[in-house]
């Protein structure tokens, strides 16, 4: 029987010590569970990731058109990657995350979704800062092609636009900030974001001042950490066609 943690990596980073481990919780039957801790907090937990896959059929859904050329901000533990990969209109998927760490995870098959998206064509894993690629149409978040428009960026790295991991991603969030990562959206592209918080207002006014339209989505899921239903949110905004 495996032992009730396993740390399987620990690396010190500027934002804090990283830990990935595997944990073995006998109060839901032995479950398997793989967690990736960040200084003193949770970062993510594969028991939950209901909303990390509704980011991507909702951001996806909302964009009309074949072929579609598509960011994910935040890899993660790949949930997000990998639901956005099943929608068969994806041509290409670029997956950006700050952390080499965590794209070692995947590229080594130290978690579970690493072989799915690594063995992807589609799919390219990009170690770089979102927030300053999305801050600089100019360079983009394709390394390879400087200025490179995308149909969709789903973006799941802080834990709202108020609970930030680091207080330099505050600007993303502000009404400049959103028209910077606008510029790389084609006309008609999406901007989908995960929160861990209730809708927003002051953000939601934000998006309004950019985008067409914007929505949340409050995505309901049952925890059985606490044995009670939660919920997160997902905002999904449409770039104007005009712009």
């Amino acid at each position: 029987m495996k032992p009730l943690f396993e740390e399987l990596d620990f690396r010190p980073t500027p934002l804090g010590d990283l830990i990935l481990r595997r944990r073995r919780m006998a109060m839901l039957d032995d479950l398997i569970v793989y967690e990736v801790l960040l200084g003193n907090g949770y970062l993510m937990s594969s028991l939950f990731h209901e909303v990390e896959e509704a980011l991507a059929d909702l951001g996806l859904a909302a964009v009309e058109g074949e072929m579609l050329d598509v960011v994910v901000g935040g890899l993660g533990l790949g949930y997000t990657a990998v639901a956005a990969l099943k929608d068969p209109r994806v041509a290409e998927l670029l997956v950006v995350d700050v952390m080499a760490p965590v794209i070692e995870w995947h590229e080594k098959g130290m978690v579970p979704l690493g072989e799915t998206l690594t063995g992807d064509p589609r799919c390219r894993l990009i170690l770089g800062d979102f927030f300053a690629l999305a801050a600089a149409p100019e360079v983009g978040f394709d390394p390879t092609r400087p200025g490179r428009k995308f149909h969709a960026v789903l973006l799941d790295i802080d834990h709202s636009p108020q609970n930030l991991l680091h207080e330099r991603n505050a600007a993303f969030y502000s009404a400049d900030g959103l028209r910077r990562l606008a510029a790389q959206l084609h006309p008609g592209g999406v901007f989908a974001l995960w929160s861990d918080d209730p809708p927003d207002e002051v953000f939601l006014s934000h998006l309004a001042e950019v985008f067409e339209a914007p929505q949340t989505h409050v995505v309901k899921f049952f925890n059985p950490l606490l044995d009670k239903e939660s919920a997160s949110t997902v905002y999904v905004a449409r770039k104007r066609a005009a712009d």
